[in-house]
């Protein structure tokens, strides 16, 4: 099989530090160099463009892809409430779920992710990756806020599919307020027998907060007026250490948001940040006018964060690129190395494909992502890419260039 050569201004392997003029060179679906030399290949120079690894969405809702904009409408710096949002969502027309996955995969490729952690619905089309060459972990989601929805819920859970190279299955017990304590331990159980990553939203919110605190608040309302409120579900007086407690028996644990996590919480994550990460989604965050988020204590006391951009229920678009350029504003004294990590090797750690995505190395699949650079220069090469808007401009699967890029 013919090696092949690229080179880019920078090559940013992330397992290293920013290669200028770099080259990468790969033979069929995998990487066989990365450097300033190629593997005995013609080199094509791709100009001025950074060559990252395709980028990581290490959790986002491909079922919202359909939307133009996030459900509900925000003036200003007025915040948007959580429970009304939840109406929104519940009260939405059904989409056509195999159109609208359909689209988020094609606009996740666009953004340059080659790697997406997704929430499944019960009927989620798991045919849809046949046409894709993205790799998804498609956590299923199972709800039960009542004892009675619990059986339903197992029953979800024994059904699902064997994993595959491309799809690699997982559990999603949706949130603290809508799974029965029957059905979380029945996932975490699950989740170690058959070593499957497992994702839970978990200190999401201050409603959320308010909800375990004390039984009440706009989350209790909401339950009350679904018919689905049960005592044994969320026990007053709990906080998210109990759940981060249970969750630590899983195989593998995304915190999902985990934006009111306290001083506590923090320091017991940083000490099983092998095995649970949270999932910072910064422009979901921003939009719902939460408090700000904890990132650099949480980076601090080494916490393993990834980024996901939620869906487009909450976000503007599927771009882990936008999310990255978000935090580098928002979140100015985080290192640019760190926060490209974050959309990268720690989301695919997150996920369980290490071993194959988030870095540019020998052995791992030929995945990356060109992004344009703006012809200036920069004491951090990491600031050509998070201080401009230059966009995707190539993106490549297993090696080979995938639409709308093919021809570039």
């Amino acid at each position: 099989m013919t090696t092949v050569s690229l080179k880019a201004r920078y090559v940013f392997p992330v397992a290293g530090p920013p290669i200028p003029d770099g080259i990468v060179s790969w033979d069929g679906r995998r990487i066989v160099a990365v450097g300033r030399n190629a593997a005995g290949s013609e080199v094509r120079d791709l100009g001025n463009v950074a060559l990252l690894p395709g980028l990581v969405n290490a959790h986002t809702h491909l079922d919202f892809s359909d939307l133009t904009s996030p459900l509900g409408s925000v003036g200003g710096s007025a915040r948007v409430d959580f429970a009304d949002w939840i109406r929104r969502v519940m009260a939405r027309t059904r989409c056509d779920l195999s159109r609208s996955v359909s689209m988020g995969l094609q606009e996740s490729l666009r953004q340059g992710v080659t790697t997406l952690g997704e929430i499944a619905q019960p009927d989620w089309p798991l045919d849809a990756l046949d046409d894709s060459p993205v790799q998804a972990t498609l956590f299923h989601e199972l709800i039960a806020p009542t004892r009675d929805r619990v059986a339903a819920a197992l029953e979800r859970m024994d059904g699902l599919p064997d994993s595959d190279a491309r799809q690699r299955q997982g559990l999603s017990p949706h949130a603290p307020f809508t799974v029965h304590p029957e059905l979380l331990e029945a996932a975490v159980r699950r989740s170690a027998e058959r070593r499957l990553p497992l994702a839970m939203h978990l200190a999401e919110s201050a409603e959320e907060l308010e909800l375990m605190r004390t039984g009440g608040g706009p989350l209790r309302r909401l339950l009350d007026e679904l018919g689905a409120w049960d005592g044994e579900t969320v026990r007053t007086g709990v906080r998210p250490m109990d759940y981060l407690h249970r969750l630590a028996a899983a195989d593998r644990a995304l915190i999902v948001h985990g934006g009111y996590l306290d001083d506590e919480e923090i320091a017991w994550l940083a000490d099983r940040a092998e095995r649970m990460t949270v999932v910072y989604c910064p422009r979901t965050h921003r939009w719902f006018g939460r408090r700000a988020y904890p990132l650099e204590k949480m980076l601090a006391a080494g916490v393993g964060v990834a980024l996901g951009t939620d869906g487009r229920g909450s976000s503007p678009d599927l771009s882990v690129l936008a999310e990255m350029r978000a935090v580098a504003r928002w979140h100015p004294t985080v290192e640019p190395a760190m926060v490209l990590q974050m959309g990268t090797c720690l989301g695919a750690r997150a996920l369980g494909c290490e071993n194959r995505a988030g870095t540019l190395e020998p052995g791992r699949r030929a995945d990356w992502t060109i992004v344009a650079l703006p012809r200036r220069e920069a004491d951090d090469p990491h600031r050509l890419l998070f201080e401009s808007d230059e966009p995707v401009v190539g993106v490549s699967c297993c090696g080979r260039a995938v639409p709308p890029f093919c021809g570039d």
